[in-house]
């Protein structure tokens, strides 16, 4: 059950990615490029999910428990340190390079077009270096 759930889900999520735009590599660089032909559209999308989510958290949080589990996880680290500045600059180079971030490169790898294929084996790429290295368990609280 909870599979066809996170299917609905992400099926809708790449609808929403490819309605707004944002799996188009060209109109994200248009969004990005400030200095030339500025396209402002994708602001009222991230402002959009931005209002959403900040509304839909707290009221979710107040919630006992999610739908689909035991607990939330919520992270709790507060500190800024060199992996998260390093991840934050190599997605923000990626997205400014390329116009694509995870989420729609995902969905732009059904058109099999270049810089999605790119994106998608360097994603690989660093989803297997990010596996190499051991991670810390305690960086999550259990509500």
């Amino acid at each position: 059950m909870n599979a066809l759930i996170g299917l609905g889900c992400g099926v809708m999520f790449g609808l929403g990615l490819i309605i707004s735009g944002m799996a188009n590599p060209a109109k994200v660089i248009g969004f990005l490029d400030i200095t030339g032909v500025w396209d402002p559209t994708l602001a009222f999308v991230m402002g959009g999910a931005l209002g959403v989510t900040t509304l839909a958290y707290r009221l979710i949080l107040k919630r006992e428990r999610p739908v689909f589990d035991t607990q939330f996880f919520i992270p709790t680290r507060r500190d800024l340190d060199a992996k998260l500045i390093s991840g934050a600059a190599l997605f923000g180079l990626g997205w400014g390079l390329i116009g694509l971030c995870p989420g729609p490169a995902l969905v732009a790898l059904g058109s099999l077009g270049p810089e999605a294929l790119v994106f998608g084996f360097c994603l690989c790429v660093g989803m297997w270096l990010a596996r190499t290295r051991p991670q810390k368990i305690d960086e999550f609280t259990h509500l």
